[in-house]
């Protein structure tokens, strides 16, 4: 298959400048030199983008992924390496980009779809597809600049679909807007899969990358560190975030409150912070090892389904009885999606002295994608003693390689037959 798009070797800095002279004679002083800092937004960028293909990339803020995209549209040229291109390209790269304010809708439609490439004729003939798509028929005549954000991201992504592009660059849009215009966009960019365009954006949704896309980019302060098929670029671009620090204020968020709330309710019981401060560590854990079938091959992921097993090591400074293990599981936002402890599933503890360990197997981990966190605690079977609780502090990340979306994974079979109204009527006769 051939490539749309070959990038090779792109990189492109930019100056940040830190100081800014404002009098002649602070110029005059420094010879009209102003300090400056090089800043590395793409660094050696090596990829090709097949004919036909949807790819997303995704990245922190900041990561150079509309740097990229802006480069393959030629808005900016790289410092290093070349872009080539092949065929007929169209850009929707941030809100209101290419539209004249002064102008009015029909008039911007006419002057970006000129630009694109199309003759006055060809506007012509798509010109109400363009406002049928965008819904703005009643407001097509007024000056852009009265419009708002919505209908902005409406009349450009109309445009940018409608002047039969080969190639299309979108960033951020597919993930705006409203839930009415999202869905419509996802059905054009799903028909233009069908016709075989090349489809490249930006996003910050993964769900979408799945959904959309089988293949995806990830990029890591100018670097390029996956390009993968989705289910595998999603599980890379979250692990980028959890290793640069990015996801920690949002858990460091979600840790403030639970403490607040167990403050203001008295109710220490269901809030990690407190429970862990409350620990006297007569029973404490010592080690804890997650183990699940991938780990024998060297793969750092679940697969939905697969089975997994936390052994807890434990060491008891005297001989303890009346014990309680618990386990709880919660995803990135600290919400808790399953709970157990050895006292609810009926499970006898023996005394503990000295070493010993506990493994919470399960058969099957019904989960999708993401990265999941693991509290466990020991406490008395009245849960009025806690011995050690681990707030939070284990983790375990499962990969789905197919395109079905959502939290968790569930059985289905699709069959196809008699309706049940024609086999009950059959039955009787």
């Amino acid at each position: 298959m051939s490539a749309a798009i070959e990038i090779r070797h792109v990189s492109k800095h930019f100056r940040l400048y830190h100081e800014h002279y404002s009098s002649l004679k602070e110029k005059v002083i420094n010879f009209g030199r102003i300090p400056f800092e090089d800043f590395v937004a793409l660094n050696d960028i090596d990829i090709d983008i097949e004919t036909g293909t949807t790819v997303g990339i995704l990245g922190h803020n900041g990561s150079g992924k509309s740097t990229l995209l802006k480069c393959v549209a030629g808005i900016l040229q790289p410092n290093e390496g070349e872009i080539v291109t092949r065929g007929r390209l169209a850009a929707l790269l941030e809100l209101g980009a290419g539209f004249h304010p002064e102008l009015t809708g029909r008039e911007n439609v006419f002057m970006n779809a000129a630009i694109l490439g199309l003759s006055k004729r060809d506007i012509t003939r798509v010109f109400d597809e363009i406002v049928a798509f965008s819904e703005l028929d009643k407001f097509i005549d007024m000056q852009v600049r009265h419009y708002s954000s919505g209908m902005y991201i409406r009349l450009g992504f109309a445009v940018a679909v409608n002047v039969d592009p080969d190639i299309l660059l979108v960033d951020e849009v597919l993930s705006v807007g409203d839930e009415a215009f999202q869905r419509k966009c996802v059905e054009r960019v799903a028909e233009f899969q069908r016709q075989g365009r090349t489809i490249l954006f930006v996003t910050h949704a993964p769900d979408l990358i799945r959904k959309v896309c089988e293949r995806g980019l990830v990029l890591d302060h100018g670097e390029l560190v996956a390009d993968a098929p989705s289910g595998e670029a999603i599980r890379t671009f979250r692990e980028t975030l959890q290793h640069s620090g990015l996801a920690d204020p949002t858990m460091e968020a979600v840790h403030a409150a639970d403490a607040a709330a167990a403050e203001e309710t008295g109710d220490p019981a269901t809030h990690g912070h407190v429970m862990a401060a409350a620990a006297n560590h007569r029973v404490k854990i010592t080690n804890v090892v997650i183990e699940h079938p991938g780990a024998l091959v060297g793969r750092q992921w679940l697969l939905p389904d697969e089975a997994m097993s936390i052994h807890v090591s434990y060491h008891a400074d005297e001989p303890t009885d009346d014990l309680l293990f618990g386990i709880a599981i919660h995803d990135q936002e600290g919400n808790n999606i399953f709970g157990a402890n050895t006292k609810v599933i009926d499970v006898p503890v023996p005394i503990a002295d000295g070493d010993g360990e506990v493994t919470f197997d399960f058969e099957h981990v019904p989960l999708l994608d993401g990265t999941y966190l693991v509290t466990l605690a020991i406490q008395t079977t009245d849960e009025g003693t806690v011995y050690d609780w681990r707030d939070q502090q284990y983790q375990f990340s499962v990969m789905n390689p197919a395109r079905t979306a959502g939290l968790v994974s569930l059985p289905l079979e699709v069959r196809f037959g008699t309706p049940v109204a024609e086999r009950v009527e059959g039955s009787g006769s």
